[in-house]
């Protein structure tokens, strides 16, 4: 990358601020869709380099001259960029105009994506301005002088010529020195590059308090370390950007110059929160969520929201996720109430009940704006309710979550413009679900059942039906399986363990009655067979989850779960949960709301049932017997041929035999015998004891 930077702080000096503008325009159309590098990349393509120089034993002059001036290009890159950081804040305090300001503003979000350039931008004078900007505080950004000064630009300008002698100096050296070359790339250049990058990471946020002291001395210095830094990649756009397809310059046009200023300095504030922890924890002395707050609680009563609104929510979903105290603190300071006002004005909400939302057929679908705002208090929401459900609510909590939860039933049921977007919403609709108390739910099967609507006794099961739907889509896709499943899972189990109803509706769907058994309960493309296939998955989250939902749909009844899954995949749950020794009763620990129904079967599995094998759910062709033929003498050897085979593996531990305890869990077989042994002599003694009290009578 290279910039006219010099040419940029002599137009401020001069007071050309169109030169300026046209400066800064310039390079936001050049890396307006650019990010950077991270340092595994660049190791990456550091060790390529080794080892295509191992590889080939010689390297070539010309080869040494093009690395070096890979590394130098990116050096000054990174020195200009920083050094761009400085003087545009600078530069924007001195009071600018609004579209110069904008533009100024836009320059600075691109440069915030490099963690490297991060220093001066993470000072409290920096945050503040730039939350000044965004409408979060009113507070003064510092002490600084708010005019030109010359030394300032001055010395910026020396540093760069210094630092572009250096960098000749240095090539000057490499240049004659090939040997020396060969052995610093080989030796200790990759160390040291290593080093230098895990410095710069873990003190960049600190090293900005030097950044308005003494710019000249930590730019040279910094130079003179040899540190080479990422460099520029084109990237993707921002995803609510591309999907409305509107270049920025035209979202200008539509909003008013204040609206463009704030939005630039949010995205500012969104890109530095996120790739600073040193910037979370000033944001969060410097109170800067309350001023966020209060702008969004103004907002709500908006009949027509801004464009800002959308990263006020970025912002504070951000801060929330990244800081636990600042997530507690919105919690207690009503956040659930007035994000759960947010949604019902996203929603555009006609209340029919207490907890009833008006659901018409003709009511169009959710706009992309109000989607993609929705998601984003969705997200916040969840931050901090995340911990709701273990806790018993108050009075006063139970009935604002229900009030959540039938707006989140409206989220369920309702479309977006994109299917996309539809299954993104649900998702996060799904994950908040999850994360409230149990017994608030009850209100999504609390609308009276109409015509054409999924029923089961007589209870309204369409919000049920959009959520079993939901699981199968997340099933079919096999897209990044624990994160987008193992909450549908819960969310699921809970309820029909909950709700009896709920569990006859899904019971119907996953679980129907066994009428084929020639096949494996895992092989098919069936809900049922999908989830049984989990149930033996790498993963234990979701493995247990899985396995949960089909024992649970199975009244958490022992041979009525390995009935429909075969005993090979339910022994996981079974020795999890110490049943393994199970009668087919129910687990006592259960606190679920089972009616008193048998399991009835079907005619097709009442005559196969004899032959069906209990480890793998299926009917087994007939085997011959192994031993068909076999004297009795022969038969006896076999087994103590066999017995020796499995002591031998034991004794080498390659194998630890195990049995089922009293508990039903399982033990090694060694515990199970002293165990035994133990009884033995007990009961012995107590019999021995009894005989000589028989005796003495």
């Amino acid at each position: 990358m290279d910039m006219d930077l010099e040419g940029i702080i002599q137009c401020i000096k001069q007071g050309d601020e169109k030169g300026v503008q046209t400066q800064l325009q310039e390079f936001n159309k050049e890396f307006a869709q650019c990010f950077f590098f991270d340092a595994e990349e660049r190791e990456r393509r550091k060790q390529k380099k080794l080892e295509e120089f191992k590889k080939n034993k010689v390297r070539d002059f010309t080869d040494s001259d093009s690395d070096c001036d890979e590394y130098d290009q990116e050096d000054r890159g990174l020195l200009l960029r920083q050094n761009l950081a400085v003087v545009l804040l600078r530069f924007i305090r001195t009071g600018v105009k609004c579209r110069l300001l904008r533009v100024s503003l836009r320059t600075l979000r691109i440069l915030s994506r490099d963690k490297k350039v991060l220093g001066p931008l993470v000072t409290d004078t920096a945050l503040l301005t730039v939350a000044k900007l965004a409408g979060l505080t009113t507070c003064d950004a510092g002490d600084e002088a708010s005019d030109p000064d010359s030394e300032f630009y001055d010395n910026i300008i020396a540093s760069l010529a210094e630092a572009k002698l250096l960098s000749q100096c240095r090539a000057d050296e490499d240049e004659g020195d090939v040997e020396a070359a060969y052995q610093n790339d080989e030796c200790s250049a990759f160390d040291e590059d290593a080093k230098s990058d895990i410095s710069i990471t873990n003190s960049g946020d600190l090293d900005s308090i030097s950044w308005f002291g003494s710019h000249r001395a930590s730019i040279n210095e910094m130079h003179r370390g040899s540190i080479h830094h990422k460099v520029l990649e084109r990237g993707r756009r921002d995803r609510r950007e591309s999907k409305m397809v509107v270049e920025e310059e035209e979202e200008e046009e539509g909003d008013s110059g204040e609206e463009a200023q704030r939005k630039e300095a949010l995205k500012v504030l969104c890109n530095v929160v996120y790739n600073s922890t040193w910037a979370q924890e000033r944001f969060s002395a410097l109170r800067l969520m309350c001023g966020l707050v209060e702008r969004l609680s103004s907002s709500i009563s908006c009949s027509s929201p801004s464009s800002v609104q959308f990263y006020e929510l970025r912002l504070l979903f951000l801060i929330t996720a990244l800081r636990p105290e600042l997530r507690t603190q919105l919690q207690q300071e009503g956040g659930v109430s007035f994000l759960t006002a947010a949604l019902e004005s996203c929603l555009d909400v006609e209340w029919k009940d207490q907890y009833e939302c008006v659901l018409g057929p003709d009511r169009p679908p959710i706009s992309l704006e109000a989607s993609q705002r929705i998601v984003e208090i969705l997200k916040i929401l969840f931050n901090i309710t995340y911990s709701a459900h273990r806790q018993e609510p108050s009075e006063d909590d139970a009935a604002l979550y229900r009030h959540l939860v039938a707006l989140l039933r409206l989220c369920l049921m309702r479309k977006c413009l994109l299917s996309d977007d539809t299954d993104e919403l649900q998702g996060h609709t799904v994950n908040l679900l999850s994360a409230l108390p149990l017994q608030c739910l009850d209100v999504l099967l609390m609308v009276p059942p109409e015509p054409g609507s999924q029923q089961c006794q007589g209870v309204n099961m369409d919000c049920v039906h959009t959520l079993v739907l939901f699981m199968e889509r997340r099933l079919e896709s096999g897209d990044k399986i624990k994160e987008k499943l193992t909450p549908i899972l819960n969310l699921l189990t809970e309820s029909c363990r909950a709700h009896r109803e709920t569990r006859h509706y899904i019971r119907k769907h996953i679980l129907p009655p066994l009428r084929d058994v020639s096949h494996r309960p895992e092989e098919g493309s069936t809900v049922k067979s999908r989830l049984i296939r989990l149930m033996t998955h790498l993963d234990t989250d979701v493995k247990h989850c899985a396995a949960d939902l089909i024992f649970v749909l199975c009244k958490e009844n022992v041979s009525r779960f390995v009935k429909y899954t075969g005993y090979g995949n339910a022994a996981g749950l079974l020795a999890t949960r110490g049943l393994l020794g199970g009668q087919g009763s129910r687990t006592l620990s259960s606190d679920g709301h089972y009616s008193s129904d048998s399991d009835s079967d079907t005619e097709e599995y009442r005559q196969v049932k004899d032959r069906i094998n209990p480890v793998t759910g299926r009917v087994e062709a007939e085997q011959p017997d192994p031993m068909e033929g076999m004297t009795e003498e022969e038969k006896e050897e076999e087994a103590k041929r066999l017995i020796m085979l499995f002591n031998k593996l034991s004794r080498g531990n390659i194998i630890q035999p195990m049995g089922v305890d009293s508990e039903g869990k399982l033990v090694p077989m060694s515990g199970l015998r002293e165990n035994s042994l133990t009884e033995e002599r007990e009961s012995g003694s107590e019999n021995d004891g009894e005989a000589e009290e028989g005796e003495k009578n």
